[in-house]
Protein backbone atom coordinates (compact mmCIF):
# COMPACT_ATOMS: atom_id res chain seq x y z
CA UNK A 1 0.00 0.00 0.00
CA UNK A 2 1.45 3.37 -0.94
CA UNK A 3 1.61 6.15 1.65
CA UNK A 4 -1.09 8.08 -0.24
CA UNK A 5 -3.61 5.26 -0.45
CA UNK A 6 -6.60 5.22 1.80
CA UNK A 7 -7.07 2.13 3.93
CA UNK A 8 -9.68 -0.29 2.60
CA UNK A 9 -13.23 0.47 3.67
CA UNK A 10 -14.92 -2.03 5.94
CA UNK A 11 -17.53 -4.12 4.15
CA UNK A 12 -20.96 -2.50 4.09
CA UNK A 13 -23.69 -4.28 5.91
CA UNK A 14 -26.32 -5.29 3.41
CA UNK A 15 -29.66 -3.69 4.11
CA UNK A 16 -32.61 -5.98 4.49
CA UNK A 17 -35.32 -5.48 1.88
CA UNK A 18 -37.87 -2.89 2.85
CA UNK A 19 -41.04 -4.36 4.26
CA UNK A 20 -43.25 -1.65 2.76
CA UNK A 21 -43.14 -0.67 -0.89
CA UNK A 22 -44.15 2.59 -2.51
CA UNK A 23 -46.42 2.76 -5.53
CA UNK A 24 -43.34 3.75 -7.55
CA UNK A 25 -41.59 0.54 -6.39
CA UNK A 26 -44.53 -1.63 -7.45
CA UNK A 27 -45.01 0.18 -10.77
CA UNK A 28 -41.30 -0.16 -11.59
CA UNK A 29 -41.34 -3.86 -10.72
CA UNK A 30 -44.41 -4.53 -12.87
CA UNK A 31 -43.49 -2.10 -15.67
CA UNK A 32 -46.79 -0.22 -15.41
CA UNK A 33 -47.74 3.43 -15.04
CA UNK A 34 -49.07 4.99 -11.85
CA UNK A 35 -52.40 5.56 -13.58
CA UNK A 36 -52.66 1.84 -14.32
CA UNK A 37 -51.95 1.04 -10.67
CA UNK A 38 -54.65 3.48 -9.51
CA UNK A 39 -57.08 2.05 -12.08
CA UNK A 40 -56.44 -1.47 -10.77
CA UNK A 41 -56.84 -0.19 -7.22
CA UNK A 42 -60.20 1.45 -8.02
CA UNK A 43 -61.39 -1.84 -9.55
CA UNK A 44 -60.15 -3.90 -6.58
CA UNK A 45 -57.48 -5.64 -8.66
CA UNK A 46 -54.36 -4.21 -6.99
CA UNK A 47 -52.65 -5.58 -3.90
CA UNK A 48 -54.06 -4.42 -0.58
CA UNK A 49 -52.63 -1.05 0.39
CA UNK A 50 -51.94 0.90 3.55
CA UNK A 51 -52.94 4.56 3.49
CA UNK A 52 -50.70 6.62 5.77
CA UNK A 53 -52.00 9.66 7.69
CA UNK A 54 -50.27 11.96 5.18
CA UNK A 55 -52.14 10.27 2.30
CA UNK A 56 -49.18 8.30 0.98
CA UNK A 57 -49.81 4.68 0.08
CA UNK A 58 -47.61 1.72 0.93
CA UNK A 59 -47.90 -1.97 0.11
CA UNK A 60 -46.56 -4.61 2.47
CA UNK A 61 -43.95 -6.66 0.62
CA UNK A 62 -45.55 -9.88 1.90
CA UNK A 63 -48.96 -8.74 0.58
CA UNK A 64 -47.42 -7.83 -2.78
CA UNK A 65 -45.78 -11.27 -3.04
CA UNK A 66 -49.05 -12.98 -2.05
CA UNK A 67 -50.95 -10.93 -4.63
CA UNK A 68 -48.45 -11.89 -7.35
CA UNK A 69 -48.95 -15.58 -6.61
CA UNK A 70 -52.71 -15.16 -7.12
CA UNK A 71 -51.96 -14.02 -10.68
CA UNK A 72 -50.02 -17.15 -11.63
CA UNK A 73 -51.61 -19.33 -14.26
CA UNK A 74 -50.96 -22.99 -14.87
CA UNK A 75 -49.81 -23.47 -18.46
Amino acid sequence: MSPHSAPPSPPRASRPPRTRLTIADVCADLGISRSTFYEWRAKGRAPRCIKLPNGDIRINRSEYERWLTTLEEVA
